[in-house]
């Protein structure tokens, strides 16, 4: 990996001054700069950018500081910075769009099955709007879709792992035949394989709903954006200058 790139030492300072300006000023930072349900009144369109920036604590933003460093490192190396920074930063806008497609499914599938029982739409959003819920709603239309829905709507995105997860396919896609580890598994896996496993957890996650307070979708979107960029500059062969 050698010494930090230019974009890398930039993307860590940001990150890092954002991190010690929530311990400041908490609960106003997060409300501000996370990614919140476009229904939400607390949602701003300069969101989809700022949560890329924010952590939710110490552990969330070493990992992915660490990754950023690490696997962002040797392709900013190989692509120049504009190139590096323009995958970056459309990978953390495919995170947050996929992840907020997500959160459009589960909400309106239990708005829907409340609307359906006969309960006025916006009698529920003024109710989920002040962060209330009726427990009469769980007898209604169920638990686990109640649940889905207010967790779409009141729980903010944060973090890089967009991003991140997008320089990871990238990583797996120039550096195929790198080892790797898991801190839970030491044992060295090619990048073409570690980078596979990390996604298909996350998918059964996600596909499965298990609430673990990490957002799946989100480094799957990722991911997925990272795959297409990458199979794309691989196909028509782009150029590097075309950066500079």
């Amino acid at each position: 990996m050698g010494r930090m790139t230019e974009a890398v030492k930039h993307l860590l300072i940001i990150n890092v001054i954002l991190f010690f300006a929530t311990q400041l000023y908490g609960d106003q930072m997060y409300q501000w700069l996370s990614l919140w349900f476009p229904k939400n009144p607390n949602f701003e369109w300069w969101q989809v950018v700022t949560h890329m920036f924010m952590h939710g604590n110490l552990m969330h933003i070493l990992f992915n500081m660490y990754a950023l460093w690490a696997f962002g490192t040797p392709l900013e190396r190989m692509w120049g910075k504009n190139k590096f920074l323009f995958f970056y930063f459309s990978a953390g806008l495919g995170s947050a769009a996929l992840h907020t497609g997500v959160n459009y499914f589960l909400f309106n599938e239990g708005m829907s099955a409340l609307k359906a029982a006969g309960i006025a739409r916006t009698q529920v959003l003024d109710i989920i709007a002040n962060g209330q819920y009726s427990p009469g709603w769980y007898d209604i239309v169920g638990k686990s879709t109640v649940d889905s829905m207010l967790m779409a709507f009141n729980t903010p995105a944060v973090g890089a792992s967009g991003a991140i997860y997008g320089i990871l396919v990238a990583f797996a896609f120039m550096y195929s035949e790198a080892k790797l580890m898991l801190i839970f598994l030491p044992v060295p896996i090619k990048a073409k394989y570690f980078v596979p496993i990390l996604i298909a957890v996350d998918l059964i996650f996600g596909i499965g709903n298990v609430n673990t307070g990490v957002a799946h979708f989100a480094h799957i979107g990722g991911a997925l954006i990272g795959f297409i960029m990458m199979w794309y500059w691989k196909k028509n062969q782009f150029n590097d200058n075309r950066w500079d």
